[in-house]
């Protein structure tokens, strides 16, 4: 018995010894390694507050509200006035007012939009041009300043990100002391965004060190999310190490002397590096999971439904419709199946927005549930493209959102719940950009829900259980969103101090490092 005792202490002891021994030079080692990489992401967070909430950059006004149509301009019904022009097909209308006029905005089959007038027929020279500009000035409340210049933008750049998510639009850019830019969908009539000098500035420090833009110079959008995911986990290990050592093991190791320097700097790294252990290791954790989310690129621009008309499907002029003229705010053309349909939107209420309505182009007669049934057969057609991509012989361009055939699992069977949205929630964030849209959540293994904004035809969004579960992640352990009760002066001090404190730690831990050399 004593025998059996006496030979398993030495293997075990070794490898204690071992482990003990070389943590604290692994913990040394893997904290430099990420040094770099936390003083990037902490000062880049620490200015997300300042540049968002305490000293974010304002624009005189947000939106330009929707206005009932005023009648009497709009004296040539839209059959009449394409026929006038040589228009025999096009992919829809608005109708827009400014500068005391009331236009027909036509969207032509080559995507350009052009302007004639409600009244006479006749064509608005740069019409979409005049109109962006009429939508910026108003915007910034400037009518003064001179436009430095005015660019139609096609695609995501380093200042009009893509959580923008509206394409195309025009970048109007003011000559004026805080360097304004708005940019403006035309087609909508919606502000997509502003950028001043100094939000410009923040855009940039915040995408070159907190999301790393400058790998995407040297490799490519997979290369990023890797070199990231990499010193993530770096940093998870270097901060389990840490707790190891500081925390339940502080006992073995030699305690630093508190007469000398290093001594000093030894005492606080491990006081405040253990204060801040929990929040490096959430901060880590959840900026990893939204990294690796992120390795699926964002596609949803690609869901969009824009069928082509011609002037013989709308032989019911609008202006002949019977509509409460007072609360319309504006007309357009949708496809409901093989039914044309007119798409009326209605003044805002008091404390609501009232569906869209959908009026037979040919007939006059509204659709029962209209809005709701046009937001089902887009959610159908939209689940059969993304089937059709999905499929290895299938290419993208072949998958055009055609095919009406009933998709398996997006029915209107297994649609367990809809809402008509006129402002964001938690699950529907602002993040999505587009409002109002029509909610429709399905029975599926992945509670599958989207989210389609009638007016234009495309997919607000579309989130599953995996998108919840990773949302709820980085609101929570990166945004401290469940500080939300204290409201959110307190939650971005909470923020500040947090990444502040995992700054001032790493700092610790390299003069600590330079001492031992």
């Amino acid at each position: 018995m004593e025998t059996t005792l006496a030979s398993k202490p030495p293997v075990k002891e070794g490898f204690s010894k071992y482990f003990r021994k070389n943590m604290y030079r692994w913990h040394r080692t893997v904290g430099i390694i990420t040094l770099i990489p936390v003083i990037f992401w902490t000062l880049s967070g620490l200015m997300h507050p300042f540049m968002s909430h305490w000293f974010k950059p304002k624009i005189a006004k947000e939106f330009i509200p929707a206005k009932p149509l005023n009648k009497a301009q709009i004296g040539l019904p839209l059959a009449t006035v394409l026929s006038q022009n040589q228009i025999t097909q096009f992919k829809n209308f608005r109708l827009v007012s400014f500068k005391g006029h009331t236009y027909y905005q036509v969207k032509r089959v080559s995507d350009n939009l052009v302007y004639f007038d409600a009244s006479t027929g006749l064509e608005l020279p740069k019409g979409d041009i005049q109109y962006a500009e009429w939508m910026a000035r108003t915007l910034a409340q400037d009518s003064v300043s001179r436009i430095k210049s005015i660019r139609v933008q096609t695609e995501f750049d380093n200042q009009y990100k893509f959580v923008n998510r509206l394409l195309p639009v025009y970048k109007v850019s003011f000559e004026r002391p805080d360097g304004l830019d708005v940019y403006v969908e035309t087609a909508s009539t919606r502000m997509a965004t502003f950028n001043t000098n100094s939000r410009k500035a923040f855009i940039w420090v915040f995408d070159v060190f907190h999301n790393w833009s400058f790998l995407d110079a040297i490799g490519n959008h997979y290369v990023r999310v890797i070199v990231m995911l990499l010193c993530l986990a770096v940093i998870v290990a270097s901060t389990v190490l840490g707790l190891l050592i500081y925390g339940f093991m502080w006992g073995k190791f030699k305690k630093p002397r508190t007469d000398d320097k290093k001594g000093i700097l030894k005492k606080y790294h491990r006081q405040i590096g253990l204060w801040v252990s929990f929040v490096t290791f959430t901060f880590a954790f959840s900026g990893g999971y939204h990294a690796l989310k992120k390795w699926t690129p964002d596609n949803r621009l690609q869901f969009s439904y824009e069928p082509t008309f011609k002037v013989s499907d709308i032989q019911q002029a609008s202006l002949a419709l019977d509509l409460p003229w007072e609360k319309v705010t504006n007309l357009s053309l949708v496809q409901l199946k093989n039914q044309v349909c007119y798409f009326v939107t209605f003044k805002k209420e008091e404390e609501s927005t009232p569906q869209p309505s959908l009026i037979d182009a040919q007939t006059g007669k509204e659709v029962a549930n209209g809005n709701l049934l046009y937001a089902e057969y887009l959610a159908n057609k939209f689940a059969n493209m993304a089937s059709a991509q999905a499929d290895e012989e299938a290419s993208i361009d072949c998958c055009e959102p055609t095919a009406d055939t009933p998709n398996a699992s997006i029915n209107h069977a297994n649609l367990v719940e809809t809402a008509w949205l006129a402002k964001f929630d938690r699950e529907y964030g602002f993040v999505n950009k587009r409002l109002p849209v029509v909610k429709l959540a399905y029975k599926t293994d992945e509670k599958t829900t989207y989210y389609i904004e009638t007016s234009t035809g495309k997919l607000a969004s579309k989130i599953e259980n995996s998108d919840r579960r990773e949302g709820w992640s980085f609101a929570v352990l990166h945004k401290y969103l469940f500080m939300e009760w204290a409201g959110k002066d307190v939650r971005d001090i909470v923020t500040l101090l947090s990444a502040l404190g995992v700054l001032v730690v790493s700092i610790f831990g390299l003069a600590l490092f330079l001492k031992k050399k």
